[in-house]
């Protein structure tokens, strides 16, 4: 019998395409396993992730036994993957079709083009659509010659082709055919509503798609291009960076955490979340990591989308919301198996109602960068953004559910707290560098106050370390932000006694854990791979480049070939855990590189 281990590829043999609307994983064997279309929130078209047997999956592979090789076109995210068999040598271009302008208006299309590069190649393929989750066989009807709809539910898929297509049963088609060196051959999937297919739509034709092909390769280019960053890790930057893009939502601006669902963060165990939502706290590190290489329109972006998503106030405000500015995002979960039989499958997340004193801070502090960069804060936005420096100001002194949204009591967690300040002291910035009204006698002693009361509480005086939450001696890694946001300075004697204990306690073989301590929640997870880039950041800001080289170069290595990074890391097993690619590794990725550069420019 195959395990489920056998059966699901790791997660690291996975590339990631998209469109600024949608998103898909493709295996190294040719298979997209997860796919949602037309947004990468929406429930999924191929799901095969997360339930092998029922998911569904649309695979091109050669018949026989063979060999491949990936890699992205330089500076797009059009992959290509190249198979080598015995008889011969094709490649496959995968790719989510843009267009300049395309931001409303997008194709919705999915591109795969097969070419031949090298004597024959006999390929076969597969296309097993599920929608909803794999709740939803599709009712599969063929029109034009090479023109095939799946619909059922509120999705629908047409699907054209070079090749002869044959409908396998009801549901599902397949084909096989050969390529030869110079040959191409094209399939199309694009996402419809169902009522747009029922009159069969016209096949976009061969010339057509490879305008496509190139329009998209031109438009990432340009797009990349626009990166400024040298150095060494140069490279990796980049590909940090169009990952990021592929995680925004281009018409509201928003970013997602992550393109997946209920990847586990321990093998087998339930801490599986959904993560393709955008929480302000992550989208604005995202906003910070490319304005700092030279991407600022998606700042901007962000910005509006949040004060949208608020409704212009801080009673409204939540800490993260749909890529479309949904504020409803429940919780439920699927009866699926499970990536490697890890239940349950959730879709949802109910963390949308926590309490998460940090947004306060984020946003201000999104705010402040924005005005920075030679932005003026207009009335309305300034009325928005003095009733959150006020909220932070009242609701400092409650405990709530911090930034790893703990799903137990609230505590009094030190980050949270030093968010507050930072909401205050970015609220007083902007008031006397815009000249705007504020009551700055209020917020002052808010922020002196709040200052006082972490130093005395939030700080261990045997150790003379910055600790976890109120009157504990517990660490968490996400001290290591309190210099990013000037709480302390980097060089601070008590932030470089912080970082040390960090690195020592939270250590899981080169790599940081979040924190140590019981969370209610079963299982050992793995390192969290945004919390060593944060120790790198740190250790770099302190003069101790080699040290901060090495944890680097530790967390690098946990990419896949792609430049990929997951949310965590099994240590033990040497594999990736959680939702993946994690726009918070990637941005932290790109924020450790700056550090070092900085450093090593010094």
């Amino acid at each position: 019998m195959i395990s489920e281990r056998t059966r699901y590829p790791a997660i690291g043999d996975y590339a990631v395409i998209g469109d600024c609307h949608s998103a898909a994983l493709v295996s190294r064997q040719g298979s997209i396993d997860w796919c949602c279309m037309p947004r990468l929130d929406a429930a999924s078209v191929f799901g095969r992730l997360l339930d092998w047997d029922h998911g569904g999956h649309y695979v091109i592979c050669p018949v026989d036994d063979y060999e491949t090789s990936r890699s992205y076109l330089e500076g797009t995210l059009v992959l290509e993957t190249v198979f080598r068999a015995a008889s011969g040598e094709a490649r496959v271009l995968d790719c989510f079709t843009m267009r300049e302008g395309g931001r409303d208006q997008p194709h919705h299309q999915l591109l795969r083009v097969v070419e031949g590069v090298r004597g024959t190649v006999d390929l076969e393929l597969g296309f097993a659509p599920r929608f909803d989750y794999g709740g939803v066989k599709p009712w599969l009807r063929q029109g034009a010659k090479g023109v095939f709809t799946s619909v059922g539910g509120n999705d629908g898929l047409v699907c054209t082709s070079d090749v002869d297509l044959e409908p396998i049963d009801s549901h599902d088609l397949g084909a096989c055919f050969t390529v030869r060196p110079g040959q191409r051959v094209r399939i199309s999937l694009q996402s419809l509503r169902p009522e747009q297919l029922d009159g069969f739509p016209q096949p976009v034709g061969p010339e057509e798609l490879d305008g496509r092909l190139d329009e998209t390769v031109a438009w990432w280019t340009t797009w990349t291009n626009q990166i400024s960053f040298d150095g060494p890790d140069a490279p990796g930057v980049h590909a940090s960076a169009v990952v990021l893009k592929a995680l925004t939502n281009a018409p509201t601006g928003a970013i997602a955490a992550a393109v997946t669902t209920s990847l586990p963060e321990v093998p087998g165990g339930e801490r599986n979340w959904d993560y393709r939502y955008s929480w302000i706290r992550d989208s604005n590190f995202t906003v910070r990591a490319l304005a700092d290489i030279g991407c600022v329109a998606e700042a901007a972006a962000f910005r509006r989308f949040i004060e949208r998503s608020a409704a212009g106030n801080s009673e409204s405000l939540q800490i993260m919301y749909g890529i479309g500015g949904e504020r409803r995002l429940t919780e439920i979960e699927l009866d699926l198996d499970g990536y490697r039989g890890s239940r349950p499958v959730r879709v949802g997340n109910e963390a949308a109602g926590q309490t998460q004193l940090d947004v306060y801070g984020e946003i201000l502090d999104l705010a402040w960068r924005w005005h920075r960069r030679g932005h003026s804060v207009d009335d309305d936005y300034w009325r928005f953004l003095s009733s959150l420096v006020d909220a932070a100001a009242e609701a400092w002194m409650h405990p709530d559910n911090g930034m790893w949204e703990w799903r137990g009591e609230p505590r009094h967690f030190v980050q949270s707290k030093a968010m507050c300040w930072v909401a205050v002291d970015r609220g007083l910035r902007l008031a006397e560098e815009c000249l705007r009204s504020a009551p700055k006698r209020r917020w002052e002693s808010a922020r002196r106050e709040i200052r006082a009361h972490i130093e005395k509480h939030g700080y261990h005086r045997r150790e003379r370390i910055f600790v976890r939450a109120y009157d504990s001696d517990e660490l968490d890694a996400s001290l290591l932000l309190l210099p990013v946001f000037g709480f302390v300075d980097w060089s601070d004697e008590r932030m470089v006694r912080t970082t040390d204990a960090i690195r020592e306690r939270l250590d899981d073989n080169g790599l940081i854990r979040r924190y140590t301590d019981d969370d209610g929640l079963p299982g050992r997870e793995g390192a969290f791979l945004a919390c060593s880039f944060w120790l790198v950041e740190c250790l770099a800001h302190q003069g101790r480049v080699q040290e901060a080289r090495a944890a680097f170069d530790r967390a690098v290595s946990t990419s896949n070939d792609l430049g990929l990074f997951s949310e965590e890391f099994d240590t033990g097993a040497g594999e990736m855990l959680g939702n993946f690619p994690q726009g918070l590794t990637h941005l932290s990725h790109i924020a450790a590189a700056a550090a070092l550069r900085a450093a090593d420019q010094f």
